[in-house]
């Protein structure tokens, strides 16, 4: 704490103290406060939007669909962070409290859901479970019963989209509460079964109170991504706010009617990031670097030892191992050609976004986090919350907020060119590539703003000070200073950016120009057309990319 301290003093002193009042501290502020304005227009503009929508939308809107739309997104949301809370946290105390079997090879494999979109196993459990699928398919033949002789569930359902979300988004919850029980001292937990409490007692009573504030976090996130999610929830045919949005905006139409259903999504999210915000401030860590003992692992033998390989298998068997051979089995019966001119096409459109997107995303990144490291203060923590808010934020939310102020600003300068000079402009920004890049900028900036910030800490306020006593400024400390050595977490930042794009789904749906289709969006149209064979070949093109990011944090996983 007093290293911490003095840290932050020397830093405060040094930048506010001796930079120089000129020109390149006024840079810095610049350039942190127009990323944080570009994350805050989505927002402000579909707040605009909707408030001044008319009352007729919205009073159509709460007698026909907004109340269907509310209790099935809550109800997904309970459903979701229940699941990934029992799995998440469950699969973490298996794997760092206790020692069975397979144990340290499932400690890395129940991360490897996180490399696949939700609406890519909705795809893969709908082609296996569907009627028609392998599973009906071949109990109507061992039994001779009829389509109406028996009742399977419905993978198409509320129920059915919560499942496919759970299983990609629990590793958010395993990873945070592994971590928190790995810091744990084991002097409670010992003290606890000294008392006589039975391990799983003194788990409930001890273990999770301590990573409570972690295990929430994780949640919440998960939470987040879920009331975010289009593909799952509009192929399975959930009406959730996300479904409505897109619906609104483009099956009817109603601009005002979409800016409302978005307004109400964004209030969800920001209540949902002020809670998280709220309960990590109050959030009382352990620190294990106090030479206090690791709890001792229990060894589990017998029927114990099966049970945890059993609930450490079945997340990743269903959320990693089937969707791949599924896909992959799929993909060898479809018509759907890698290296055709077609598919090369959107292989081209998807790699040209994600790279633009994360090459600006990080540049964004850098701004802010040095704006907020070289400015301490008010100004600059107030441009990184608004820089953050955009992970809070679901892709069709942004994509609303972006496309009705610049659809406006559009329109007026074609009317004026029109009247002034009798030339069209046309649409110069709205349908246009870097708008997309600027959704995609506002969505996926946290992350990158949390590895560009992790990597700060390498960084000590002397480097900083020696810098500047050898006379370099503020930007020439950062290009010889602070690049060279944050590098490792810039590259970790690009990848996550990148393949969060590869994976992004509403956004591109809504803002993408004519006849630029990317692979998720490929994938999404193939299944809408129930082309499940064809919708593979891009889903596992996504997959592979996004495994990229899952081996690093393997990797990471790995090393404890």
């Amino acid at each position: 704490m007093i290293a911490d301290a003095g840290y932050h003093v020397a830093l405060t002193s040094f930048f506010q103290s001796d930079a120089p009042k000129g020109a390149a501290p006024r840079a810095l502020s610049i350039m942190g406060w127009t990323v944080a304005l570009i994350c805050l227009l989505p927002m402000l503009a579909v707040a605009l939007a909707a408030l001044t929508g008319g009352t007729d939308t919205l009073t159509h809107l709460l007698s026909t669909v907004l109340w269907r739309y509310t209790g099935n997104t809550i109800l997904l949301v309970v459903l979701v962070s229940t699941g990934t809370f029992a799995i998440g946290v469950g699969a973490a105390w298996l794997v760092t409290m206790t020692r069975f079997p397979g144990g340290r090879l499932f400690e890395i494999a129940l991360v490897l859901p996180l490399a696949f979109p939700a609406y890519v196993l909705a795809y893969a459990y709908t082609h296996i479970l569907d009627h028609p699928g392998i599973v009906q398919t071949t109990l109507r033949d061992v039994t001779g019963w009829g389509p109406r002789d028996y009742w399977f569930p419905e993978i198409r359902s509320l129920g059915g989209a919560a499942a496919m979300l759970v299983l990609v988004l629990y590793p958010y919850v395993y990873l945070l509460s592994r971590a928190a029980f790995l810091q744990q001292s084991g002097s409670t937990f010992m003290a606890a079964r000294a008392l006589g409490s039975r391990p799983l007692v003194a788990f409930f009573r001890v273990s999770l109170p301590l990573a409570r504030p972690a295990i929430a976090a994780g949640v919440l996130l998960a939470v987040m991504e879920t009331i975010a999610d289009f593909g799952t929830v509009a192929y399975f045919g959930v009406q959730t706010f996300a479904t409505g949005i897109y619906t609104s905006w483009f099956s009817l139409g109603d601009r005002a009617g979409a800016a409302q259903l978005a307004l109400c999504l964004l209030s969800f999210a920001l209540l949902l990031a002020i809670l998280e915000r709220m309960q990590r401030g109050q959030a009382k860590y352990h620190d294990p670097s106090r030479g206090q003992r690791h709890h001792p692992p229990l060894k589990l033998t017998g029927w114990s030892a099966g049970a945890a390989i059993t609930l450490c298998g079945i997340p990743v068997l269903f959320g990693a191992l089937f969707p791949i051979i599924a896909l992959f089995n799929m993909g060898l019966g479809s018509e759907q050609v890698l290296t055709s001119t077609r598919y090369l096409g959107f292989i081209r459109n998807s790699l040209v976004l994600a790279s633009t997107a994360a090459v600006l995303t990080l540049g964004a990144a850098i701004a802010v986090g040095y704006y907020m490291r070289s400015r301490p203060g008010r100004s600059s923590t107030t441009a990184a919350y608004i820089a953050r808010l955009g992970y809070a934020v679901p892709g069709g939310v942004i994509a609303v907020g972006l496309l009705v102020p610049f659809a406006a600003f559009d329109n007026a300068l074609d009317a004026w060119m029109r009247a002034t000079f009798d030339i069209s402009t046309g649409l110069l920004i709205t349908g246009s590539i870097w708008l997309l890049v600027f959704a995609y900028m506002v969505r996926f900036l946290a992350a990158a703003l949390g590895a560009y910030e992790g990597g700060q800490a390498l960084v000590h306020a002397n480097m900083d000070a020696a810098s500047r006593s050898l006379g370099k400024g503020p930007f020439a400390t950062l290009r010889r200073v602070h690049l060279p050595i944050l590098t490792p977490s810039l590259l970790t930042a690009l990848l996550i950016v990148f393949v969060d794009v590869m994976k992004e789904l509403p956004a591109t749906l809504i803002m993408r120009p004519f006849n630029y289709d990317t692979l998720a969006v490929q994938a999404y149209r193939l299944a809408s057309d129930e082309r499940l064979n064809g919708a593979a070949v891009p889903s596992l093109v996504i997959v592979a990319v996004g495994l990229l990011p899952v081996i690093l944090i393997c990797r990471q996983v790995g090393r404890r």
